[in-house]
């Protein structure tokens, strides 16, 4: 049920430069520290609440209004929420839908997340799109500035973070094949969300999902006609034993598909750099190019990393690698940056390829879901 006015204690928000928001309590109280983040989605909360990619992560909502149809058990994407704490403008003072169990300011409480409410949120993420991403305190437990700040800025950064270990199963579990078995396909779990073995499932898939730390021999013993790597948080260049596994599998030509922290770390299998965005692409709104086809697709995005271009290399050209011939594929049209890599062999034939944001959307438009028949398409030629 909604606290009452009364009852809901103070709250600061402290940046690492030293700007500061006061508001009111949202979710647990307490203090949580994280980087500071905001997502443009209008609706999806849930499913950015409980993606993984969100570790240690404290998001920013840009909608005014949140909370308006409360939190179910039908859309969870993972079996937690994982954002490090939230911060929202107007809270929904009672949600509204059939579908709903309980309110988001109930979840969060229960789930011990910290958040912030009442604070001009319009403010706050212009200031995180001209000084970038950077480290947050939130605390209803101490509202002096001067002492939160001192704390945030001993706090963690993201650069460095190996993170994916924390977020992934501990043990190995199949999502069968919907209908007729098709193919088996190793998914390394580095934060997946449930709607992506689902949908790889819908087409025929026996899914078999992997721990992060799994090797290339735990990958081969499934028999897999293909890999998959997804979405996950961290710094990729921190994320080394995923990318040598990766290159082993490469290395053996098993077909490759990744999305987000996947599309990174072949980026990286593939000699390619990584780079920290200024302030990410956060939201169910960001529009790519796919330079395969021409069209222009609206996709989901959760990614404060992205691939490099070698430099002096037109972003038209393509570069050659260990495995074969490598070109991006995907272009954001905001930005330029690279949304997705694809591997073929000399006489052009296609290997393995990648995306930078979540074709699965959950939350987000259905543009990209071509990409999961792409990768059956991949499957079949290389039967």
């Amino acid at each position: 049920m909604p606290r009452h006015a009364s009852a809901v204690p103070p709250a600061i928000l402290v940046l690492e430069d030293g700007r500061s928001f006061h508001g009111r309590s949202y979710g647990a109280e307490g203090e949580t520290f994280g980087e500071a983040v905001f997502s443009t989605g209008m609706t999806g909360y849930q499913e950015t609440l409980t993606d993984p990619s969100y570790h240690r992560q404290v998001v920013v909502m840009t909608a005014p209004h949140v909370g308006n149809t409360g939190m179910n058990d039908e859309d969870p994407e993972s079996r937690r929420i994982w954002v490090s704490g939230y911060v929202v403008r107007d809270p929904a003072r009672v949600p509204s839908s059939w579908r709903s169990a309980r309110s988001l300011d109930d979840a969060l409480r229960e789930q011990g997340v910290v958040g912030i409410s009442d604070i001009d949120t319009r403010a706050l993420t212009r200031h995180l799109r001209e000084r970038g991403a950077m480290r947050v305190g939130i605390s209803s437990a101490d509202t002096t500035v001067e002492a939160l700040l001192e704390r945030v800025r001993a706090s963690g950064e993201m650069v460095g973070a190996n993170l994916s270990e924390a977020v992934s199963t501990a043990e190995a579990y199949v999502v069968p094949a919907v209908g007729e078995r098709r193919f088996t396909v190793a998914a390394v779990d580095l934060g997946i969300k449930a709607n992506t073995p689902r949908m790889l499932s819908e087409r025929g898939i026996d899914v078999h999902v992997l721990p992060a730390t799994s090797s290339i021999d735990d990958v081969l013993a499934v028999q897999p006609d293909g890999l998959f790597f997804s979405n996950g948080p961290g710094d990729p260049a921190a994320t080394t034993a995923q990318v040598e596994l990766l290159r082993e599998a490469l290395q053996q030509g098993i077909p490759y598909f990744g999305i987000c922290f996947g599309n990174q770390l072949f980026g990286r299998a593939l000699g390619l750099d990584t780079y920290k965005l200024k302030y990410g692409h956060r939201g169910i709104n960001q529009p790519v190019l796919d330079r395969t086809t021409g069209k222009v697709e609206v996709t989901s995005h959760n990614h404060g990393f992205a691939v490099a271009w070698p430099d002096g290399v037109p972003l038209d050209d393509s570069v050659e690698t260990p495995y074969g011939v490598a070109s991006a594929s995907h272009i954001c049209l905001n930005d330029d940056v690279i949304e997705g890599l694809e591997l073929r062999s000399p006489d052009g034939a296609l290997k393995s390829f990648s995306v930078q944001y979540h074709p699965e959307a959950a939350a987000g438009p259905h543009d990209a879901a071509y990409l999961f028949d792409r990768f059956i398409t991949l499957l079949e030629d290389d039967a």
